[in-house]
């Protein structure tokens, strides 16, 4: 077993100066209450600071080429004559992907201002238009330009300038001394990325609304690229892609890279790490970006806009991918670019999986409309290298609440989306987490772990880690956070991920692990039938209702009860009316049903029906029949004798309103079925069962013997009786049928045809302990002071 190391949030403190961080944190922190408070509230701090301090860090690594930029810039203009900037030698002039080509830095903008807050206004924007596109993007989504009127409108844009060049701190790359000639160290790319979380989180708290929306604790990150990146430590490739389809402000993409990168951590890699995200925010996709751009990552591989909607990333794959994407959100506004109608038109979403019968079909792998989440994971599934583009895979961890465990029907989306996984073989490793771990819901979540590369030891297999009690109470509840992972607990989880073996509870908040098969979360969905038992009889009552169409039966009930005969003649005149008492009852029509319901059409036929079904009554009488198929056939030959003509559904129509359902009565036969020998070898071969058992285990199936060798029955089911059994996949469903089900419905049967396969995960299932309330004197000492009281 590989040694587990400190977490790296340690190593942080090796990297840079705990106390310079700390200080640069709570000066910056202090700006907002020195300069913006009776400004703005509160929670709008950041608003200002966190575009500001993006700002002053680009300003600050801009200075020493800014002359060099100038140059670069009057030869383009003045002796070659370009009218578009070429970017890449501005670039290549400033040493960075973004440039300014204005004449102003902000501590220029400082040192020349005068009382005029218009002109210090002016000279401010000048400076913010200077910068390439790539930065002004990141202005724009911070809405920073607006926020620069309304600070110089309140007379306070030149005080925040003020704080963020003051000589007491140091927010560039290079040694400087402070007024009193004390040193103050540079601050590194990484060291800026470290304030810059830090400030993050503190807003985050502070705003305990909105905290967890964007932001995941950043324990949860240190378990996730702890069992991500680990176990593969020396076998990484030379250069890693890291990807989020939901990079919220970005935490996923720096930790991990830090993780990897950082010289007194675990792994301490070589070779080049690239970062890619998306996000659909704004103002946390300008925070992502900018930090990407402070920490020299390429903010090109970062994207706004909706994952769902667009594949931003189609053609490329990763090599590590690690999100937290949104869960219980609804994505109804986004499925029209996945679906058109029922069908999914976003390969992406479509996976091949076997029928009952063996056979591949193109399955839909879409959850409900309202919750996206599992689309996030297959977007992640779907960007994995195979084995030929990397020996190593892929490897992802993404945090989800309970209901992609279980949630969805067997055929559904979410149910297909786990049955992909699972039966290729993806899914290593779910790890339960406590609840109230997360800044903004107290929901259990868990976190999923997929390879395509697994160890021969994990290979058919996954493991469940039920780590739910593993966890320190926070003396100050953030939002819904009221507890957190310490860097014991992380080790120990990572310690039963690398162990892959069953690990028992000591106590109740012990950490407990299972290794499963892949096909023990699996099972088939069986439809049971019974058959049909009909009593039918003729009456007016019964015959009566055929006047209206059963969907629309209230509506025309009241229209003939109030208008009688002119429904038939004066319809048109009567629209209005009925359409108006619809609206006034509240009843929910469509355009297509109000239509019909003023259509003569309807009404004629509706009419039609009645008359035959009154012509019926005159013929056959009221008598009772507990044999449908004789009353049936009886129908036929007086509708024949009648010279009536009626389509298979208006038939069926009159037939429901005389007959129902009694266990006394008869079965119905819906058809009668003369097998050969070859199709009958061809359905044993179909159902899996050998010609020797016959004909009596056909029953088991629908097909009951009939009277004439060859020949069989096939009852129509009682649809009110139907039901459905889930079968283990381990199970031979047969098997199955006569154990649990014949003993106890001898007369029902499989339809094999309707059976689908689903997949679903219960933690409760797999690590539920019972609890015993103790002795009597236990529970009674409980409720000591009560029982006293009682007693004296």
């Amino acid at each position: 077993m590989p040694k587990l190391v400190r977490l790296h949030t340690t190593c942080k403190e090796k990297t840079m100066d705990t106390a310079v961080h700390n200080r640069l944190v709570s000066f910056i922190w202090s700006i907002a209450d020195d300069a913006l408070r009776d400004i703005y509230v509160r929670g709008k701090y950041r608003d200002v600071i966190l575009p500001m301090v993006v700002l002053r860090r680009l300003d600050a690594l801009l200075e020493p080429s800014k002359e060099a930029v100038l140059e670069e810039l009057a030869f383009q203009r003045d002796e070659a004559g370009f009218t578009e900037w070429d970017e890449a030698g501005l670039c290549e002039a400033s040493g960075f992907v973004f440039y300014n080509t204005s004449p102003w830095t902000l501590q220029k903008i400082y040192a020349t201002a005068s009382n005029s807050q218009q002109l210090l206004l002016a000279n401010f924007e000048e400076y913010l238009n200077g910068f390439s596109t790539n930065v002004k993007e990141i202005i724009d989504k911070f809405k920073l330009r607006a926020q620069a009127r309304h600070m110089a409108a309140k007379d306070v844009l030149l005080n925040v300038l003020e704080k963020f060049t003051s000589p007491h701190i140091n927010l560039t790359p290079f040694a400087k001394e402070d007024p009193e000639g004390r040193t103050l160290p540079p601050l590194s790319n990484l060291g800026m990325g470290y304030v810059f979380e830090e400030l993050i989180r503190k807003f985050n708290e502070e705003n305990n609304e909105e905290a967890g929306e964007h932001f995941t604790p950043r324990e949860v990150i240190d378990l996730m690229t702890h069992i991500v990146f680990e176990p593969i430590k020396d076998n990484l490739p030379p250069v890693m892609t890291v990807y989020d389809p939901a990079c919220g402000s970005g935490g996923m993409l720096t930790e991990s890279q830090n993780f990897i990168k950082d010289p007194q951590g675990a792994i301490r890699a070589d070779g080049d790490v690239y970062l890619y995200g998306k996000e659909i925010n704004d103002e946390t996709y300008a925070i992502c970006k900018s930090d990407m751009m402070i920490k020299g990552n390429n903010p090109e591989n970062i994207r706004v806009g909706s994952t769902l909607s667009s594949d931003e990333f189609a053609g490329i794959n990763f090599d590590f991918m690690l999100s937290n994407p949104p869960y219980g959100k609804s994505w109804s506004s986004e499925v029209k670019y996945i679906k058109d109608g029922k069908e999914v038109i976003d390969p992406r979403f479509l996976v091949p999986l076997n029928d009952h019968w063996g056979q591949s079909q193109d399955c839909e792998a879409t959850p409900r409309s309202s919750d996206g989440q599992l689309l996030f994971l297959m977007e992640m599934v779907s960007k994995m290298k195979s084995r030929s583009q990397s020996p190593t895979g892929s490897r992802i961890a993404s945090v989800h609440n309970g209901s992609s465990l279980f949630t969805g029907d067997a055929g559904g989306g979410e149910s297909n989306i786990r049955r992909y996984i699972i039966e290729n073989d993806l899914l290593d490793c779910i790890v339960q987490l406590p609840n109230n771990l997360f800044y903004n819901t107290g929901i259990t979540t868990y976190i999923w772990f997929l390879t395509n590369n697994k160890e021969a030891q994990r290979q058919g297999r996954v493991l469940l880690i039920d780590a739910s009690q593993r966890f320190c109470k926070l003396r100050k509840n953030l939002g819904a956070k009221n507890c957190e992972l310490t860097a014991e607990h992380i080790a120990e989880i990572q310690a039963a991920y690398v162990q892959f073996q069953t690990i028992k509870p000591q106590e109740d908040s012990g950490l407990a692990a299972q290794v499963f098969a892949n096909a023990d979360f699996g099972y088939r969905k069986v439809t049971i039938n019974r058959p049909n038992r009909l009593k039918a009889q003729f009456t007016e009552e019964r015959i009566a209702g055929l006047r209206f169409d059963k969907s629309l039966h209230e509506p025309m009930l009241w229209a003939w009860q109030n208008f009688g005969e002119r429904v038939y003649t004066e319809l048109p005149a009567l629209e209005k009316e009925i359409l108006a008492w619809c609206e006034e009852q509240g009843l929910d029509l469509n355009a297509k049903k109000r239509k019909a319901l003023v259509l003569d059409a309807l009404w004629q036929k509706q009419r039609h029906l009645l008359s035959v079904a009154e012509v019926l009554l005159k013929e056959m009488g009221t008598a009772e029949s507990v044999d449908f198929n004789a009353f049936s056939a009886q129908v036929d030959q007086l509708l024949k004798k009648a010279g009536i003509k009626l389509t298979a559904s208006e038939k069926k129509s009159i037939l429901a309103a005389v007959s129902w359902y009694d266990a006394d009565a008869a079965k119905v036969v819906q058809k009668t079925l003369k097998l050969s020998t070859a199709k009958l070898a061809a359905l044993c071969e179909r159902l899996g069962y050998s010609e020797e058992n016959l004909p009596d285990s056909l029953s088991d199936y629908g097909y009951f013997p009939g009277e004439k060798k060859g020949s069989f029955l096939v009852y129509e089911p009682a649809s009110e009786l139907r039901d459905t059994e889930n079968i283990p996949l381990k199970e031979e469903v047969h098997g199955y049928f006569l154990r649990e089900v014949k003993p106890h419905v001898a007369e029902a049967w499989m339809d094999l045809e309707k059976t689908k396969i689903g997949y679903e995960i219960s933690f409760n299932k797999y690590f539920y302990q019972h609890k015993r309330c103790g002795d009597w004197r236990r529970l009674l000492g409980r409720f000591w002071p009560w029982s006293r009281r009682v007693r004296g």
